[in-house]
């Protein structure tokens, strides 16, 4: 508290003068050139500021200083710099004079924001002709007709999420993990997830107990779905021939195949965008579900801006020169024993 000035001390008027808030740290915008900041925050500068964040600024901004608040599009940045590694240390690294547990925190406040527009991304098309179009895509691309999308289910590994039905998320080939179903567009774009289910759940009961089977069982999307041979064939999904007799079932199975992998490419990309979801997700069983929900909302805008992330480096390739009496003695075992 001050005093005026030119004011008689004894008349003189008390001012509070308001608290300055003050944060020191570099502007990433500036600081990282535009490829530098793709590879640590996996969108183009111009997503982040002009898409990302006034979709998310409502709800994590405050009414108020109080607390000193971390700024939005810190916020923002923070969260995708966890997506991208999945790793706390390396995100207080990246962005210092923040603690681990504000960072935790910010995390799933970010992730539920994000997420809570997962209907709004995430979703067949809406009209007929929409559907219809989606059915063309997929037929330019190996002749398969009707399709409307293809199912897969992927495992997310997380932590131990402890308990007494702890084992019933270690899946079958003993890591603790979330069975993501997803239903893929052919822009490699997410149609339909589902996030609940524990990784030794088999991905034909995930399907049966999802709502896309009952938007498929009442037509209320046009064309089919393509599975692999984990699902049962019904009208409207169709999956392999394991016994193939002549060559329509053949010239059937490569069309389903190529078609087909339009959902692994879309695990492919999302995982490459988001690398933390390769690693294991130490949050909370909770936070995790959020995590790749929004992850899955942010890849759908990625792929609808057209906003590539930047490929990864490559590693040197060794070229090893064989050594001639190496070759003779191969050809020489060759002979002797097969």
């Amino acid at each position: 508290m001050i005093f005026s000035k030119n004011i008689d001390n004894d008349n003189a008027i008390p001012v509070r003068v308001p608290k300055r808030y003050i944060r020191d740290g570099q502007d990433p915008f500036e600081y990282y050139h535009e490829e530098q900041f793709q590879m640590r925050f996996r969108f183009s500068k111009r997503v982040v500021r002009n898409t990302l964040l006034p979709l998310i600024r409502h709800s994590l901004e405050k009414i108020n200083n109080r607390g000193l608040p971390v700024p939005p599009v810190l916020q923002l940045l923070l969260t995708l710099r966890f997506y991208a590694t999945g790793n706390f240390q390396m995100v207080d690294g990246d962005l210092r004079g923040i603690s681990q547990a504000t960072t935790s925190l910010t995390i799933k406040r970010v992730s539920i924001a994000i997420a809570e527009h997962l209907q709004e991304f995430i979703h067949f098309p809406n009209t007929p002709n929409g559907q219809r179009a989606n059915i063309m895509a997929f037929h330019n691309i190996r002749g398969f007709p009707s399709v409307a999308g293809c199912v897969d289910g992927t495992h997310i590994p997380i932590k131990n999420p402890g308990g007494n039905n702890a084992e019933v998320f270690r899946n079958r080939k003993g890591q603790f993990s979330l069975n993501v179903q997803v239903i893929a567009g052919p822009k490699l774009e997410i149609l339909n997830i589902v996030v609940r289910h524990p990784g030794s759940t088999h991905d034909s009961v995930i399907f049966n107990r999802s709502s896309a089977r009952i938007e498929f069982e009442q037509r209320q999307v046009l064309g089919l779905l393509l599975g692999d041979s984990a699902y049962a064939c019904r009208p409207y999904l169709l999956t392999p021939l394991l016994n193939i007799e002549n060559n329509q079932e053949r010239r059937y199975n490569q069309s389903h195949k190529t078609t087909r992998n339009v959902v692994e490419r879309c695990f492919g990309k999302w995982k490459r965008r988001f690398p933390c979801l390769s690693r294991t997700l130490r949050n909370k069983l909770e936070t995790s579900q959020i995590i790749i929900c929004a992850t899955a909302v942010l890849h759908n805008i990625g792929i609808f801006l057209n906003d590539d992330i930047p490929p990864e480096p490559q590693e040197d390739i060794v070229v090893r020169q064989n050594h001639f009496l190496g070759l003779e003695f191969r050809r020489y075992f060759i002979r002797q024993h097969f």
